[in-house]
């Protein structure tokens, strides 16, 4: 036969698929009709099981089965959808234990942040909440988790990515492991300036101390003056806390300009750092369960079963309800070896129905979900 009959052909049954797929939708309503009515969830995975293996016994060539079984996987994946917007529309979404705030308060608030006094973290919080915040120092990110869980703080500000360097990956595993929520972010230039003690010049530096990530960032620079000794610190505020301190004309500090403020220092270079687009996104964490009006970013964590395909199941949630997924990172999930938690950004309000249908099939279909925040 001619390649143009065969096509004819292909395109006579794709009409009888199309009459037969809107059939099945039909239908797929009706049944989501029972099941709000009698109260039923959407999901029944021993059904669904069940109609796979029956359709692959309906078989004459046993090499389509595993088409058929991704076929109708996808129909089923399909039918759900319908059957959770239906139910969304019908009002039996119920309501997202989040409460619609105007604004993030800043006036009367504690706020904490890790790190010494001058850390990027410091100036990330005075950049949102200003100069005259009340705030505290911890020494480690658990310890700012800690703050807010038990309400000696209000917020905490903490780094969750740098736009070289990647995610801070600790971040997350404690997004997940305690019950604080994300209501805003704030995004700082990373500008790394070379610090000395008043008056130094730097004809007279001999040692330069910083975070080793700083001290990288920095190399074409310190390359320069390949005389000179690098030091690892803990972090780049510490670093310019030692000079400060020890008032050494012999030494100096790769900081940020907060941290020449806060210790009295001079900035001898600014800009040191190779990459000039270099920020980090910090997260303003509560535990209260609000978010502002007209928020439009929304995170989210959830675990998945370990079967082929349940990612992608999962996923086309936000393709059928036409939302833009902006991050997806995963994170091994502890004493579950080779299983991950999957943490997702994605556009959208709490309140939109688009969103409420999307939340919904996920809860249903993932071993389990939570909203991180919506900002």
């Amino acid at each position: 036969m001619e390649l143009s009959e065969l096509r004819e052909q292909i395109d006579e049954v794709d009409a009888q698929i199309v009459a037969l797929y809107e059939k099945r939708m039909k239908i797929c309503a009706s049944v989501a009709e029972y099941k709000i009515g009698a109260g039923k969830s959407v999901l029944d995975r021993g059904r669904e099981a069940a109609k796979i293996q029956a359709v692959k016994n309906l078989l004459k060539d046993p090499s389509n089965a595993r088409g058929i079984e991704e076929l109708y996987q996808l129909l089923m994946s399909n039918s759900r959808k319908l059957q959770y917007k239906l139910m969304t529309d019908a009002g039996t979404n119920g309501k997202l234990p989040f409460i619609e705030i105007d604004s993030i308060r800043k006036e009367g608030v504690r706020v904490c942040y890790q790190g010494a006094e001058g850390s990027y973290s410091q100036a990330a919080m005075i950049d949102f909440f200003g100069e005259g915040v009340n705030n505290f120092s911890v020494k480690t990110f658990r310890d700012a988790m800690i703050a807010i869980e038990e309400g000696t703080a209000d917020y905490a500000v903490l780094p969750i990515e740098n736009s070289t360097a990647g995610v801070v990956s600790e971040i997350y595993d404690l997004l997940a492991e305690f019950e604080n929520y994300i209501v805003a972010e704030q995004i700082t230039k990373v500008e790394h300036c070379l610090l000395a003690t008043e008056g130094t010049d730097i004809s007279t530096i001999k040692r330069v101390y910083s975070h080793p990530q700083s001290l990288s960032q920095s190399a074409r620079f310190l390359e320069e003056h390949a005389d000179w000794e690098q030091f690892p610190m803990k972090n780049n505020a510490f670093a310019a806390k030692k000079v400060a301190d020890e008032k050494d004309p012999a030494q100096a500090a790769v900081a940020g300009a907060y941290a020449a403020k806060v210790y009295g220092l001079d900035i001898l270079e600014r800009g040191i750092n190779m990459d000039h687009n270099n920020s980090t996104r910090f997260i303003i964490i509560t535990n209260q369960k609000v978010y502002q009006k007209g928020a439009d970013k929304i995170s989210i964590c959830f675990e998945i079963h370990h079967e082929s395909g349940s990612l992608y199941h999962i996923l086309s949630h936000f393709i059928f309800n036409d939302l833009n997924m902006t991050k997806i990172e995963s994170r091994p999930i502890e004493d579950h070896s080779w299983e991950y938690r999957f943490f997702v950004d994605f556009e959208g309000n709490l309140s939109d129905a688009s969103v409420k249908n999307a939340l919904r099939g996920i809860r249903e279909e993932a071993a389990n979900l939570r909203v991180l925040g919506n900002y």
